[in-house]
C-alpha cells in the first residue's frame, strides 16, 4: 500500500503536463494563432497564465493565449473593450462556431474535448482562452469588459514572482498549488469556490510561507486553513497594474468559498487522524475523496 507521502507525489506527478499534453496544446496554439493571422494584424502571440507558469492542473483547459496587436490597431484603444472582444469572438465563431464564448477579458474556444470519469483528457487540451492585447511600455493592456475599459498587466511578472515562490518553498511551492486547484475544479462543488483560480495562486505566495515543511499532508491541511482564514482579504495584482485580483468574488462567493475551504480543511484533519491511528488505506481514501480521482490508492 502506498505510504501518505508517496500518494502524494504520485498525485503531484498525476497534475503535471506532460509532453504530449504541451505538444497538443502547442497545436492547438498554433491552429488558432495561424487563422486569427488571417483576420486581424498581430504582431506576435504566446501561451501565457497558469498553463506559462507551470501551475495549471488537469484536465487541461482554459489555456491563454496572449495575442498583442501591432500598432495599425491602435483604434481599439479608444473605443470600449467589448468592441475588440466582439470582433475576435465573431472571427473565431466563422472557425469554430458555438465553441466560441466570449468572456470579460477573452474567447473561450472549446474544441469539444470531454474527460472521462478520471479526468483523463487523452492528452488533449479541452479549450484555450484567447486574450487580446497591446503593448504599453514594459507591459501590457487588455479589455475588461465589465470595467468597461482597457487594464494594465504582466504575465512575466506574474511568471516571475510565481518561480521565486516555488524556489522559497523548496520547489514544492508549484505542486501545492495545483492540488488545491484540482480541488478547486472538483464538480462536486458545482461552480468553483474559489474564481478565478489565479486568486489561489496569488494567495498562496503569502499563505505558504515559512518554508516546506517536509509534509504533504500537514502543508495542504495549514494551506486550506490560510486559505479560508484570508479569503476576504483583498488580493492585489502581483504586477500591480490591473484590479486585485479577488474583485471577482463579491461577499457571498467569498462565504462560499470560506465554507467550503474550511470543509476541506477539516477532511484534511481526519484524513492526517486515520494515518496517526494506522488506518493507512481509510487515509488514502479520505484524500481522493477530498480531491478527486487524480489522487492515487495504489
Amino acid at each position: 500500500m502506498l505510504t501518505i507521502d508517496e500518494a502524494f507525489r504520485k498525485f503531484k506527478s498525476r497534475l503535471e503536463l506532460n509532453d504530449r499534453e504541451q505538444a497538443n496544446a502547442s497545436a492547438r496554439q498554433k491552429e488558432v494563432r495561424d487563422y486569427l493571422d488571417t483576420k486581424f494584424k498581430i504582431d506576435r502571440s504566446f501561451l501565457t497564465g497558469s498553463y506559462a507558469r507551470w501551475t495549471k492542473t488537469k484536465p487541461l483547459k482554459d489555456v491563454d493565449i496572449f495575442f498583442v496587436l501591432k500598432s495599425s490597431e491602435d483604434h481599439y484603444r479608444s473605443k470600449a473593450p467589448s468592441v475588440v472582444l466582439t470582433d475576435f469572438h465573431n472571427a473565431l465563431v466563422e472557425k469554430y462556431g458555438d465553441k466560441a464564448r466570449k468572456q470579460n477579458r477573452s474567447i473561450n474556444v472549446d474544441f469539444g474535448v470531454k474527460a472521462d470519469a478520471e479526468d483523463n483528457t487523452d492528452y488533449r487540451v479541452i479549450s484555450v482562452d484567447v486574450v487580446p492585447a497591446f503593448d504599453k511600455d514594459d507591459d501590457f493592456e487588455i479589455p475588461d469588459n465589465e470595467l468597461g475599459k482597457w487594464i494594465g498587466t504582466n504575465p512575466q511578472t506574474h511568471a516571475a514572482e510565481a518561480t521565486a515562490a516555488h524556489q522559497a518553498y523548496s520547489n514544492e511551492w508549484k505542486g501545492l498549488v495545483r492540488m488545491v486547484k484540482y480541488w478547486n475544479n472538483n464538480p462536486k462543488h458545482g461552480e468553483k469556490p474559489v474564481k478565478p483560480s489565479f486568486l489561489i495562486e496569488v494567495m498562496a505566495m503569502q499563505c505558504l510561507y515559512g518554508g516546506w515543511g517536509g509534509s504533504f499532508d500537514r502543508e495542504i491541511q495549514g494551506f486550506f486553513a490560510t486559505l479560508a482564514a484570508r479569503i476576504f482579504d483583498e488580493w492585489p495584482d502581483p504586477a500591480g497594474l490591473g484590479p486585485p485580483i479577488s474583485n471577482g468574488m463579491d461577499t457571498a462567493r467569498k462565504t462560499r468559498a470560506r465554507d467550503l475551504l474550511l470543509a476541506a480543511e477539516r477532511e484534511a484533519t481526519l484524513a492526517i487522524d486515520h494515518v496517526r491511528h494506522g488506518r493507512n488505506g481509510q487515509a488514502l481514501r479520505a484524500w481522493r475523496e477530498l480531491f478527486g480521482p487524480k489522487f492515487p490508492l495504489s
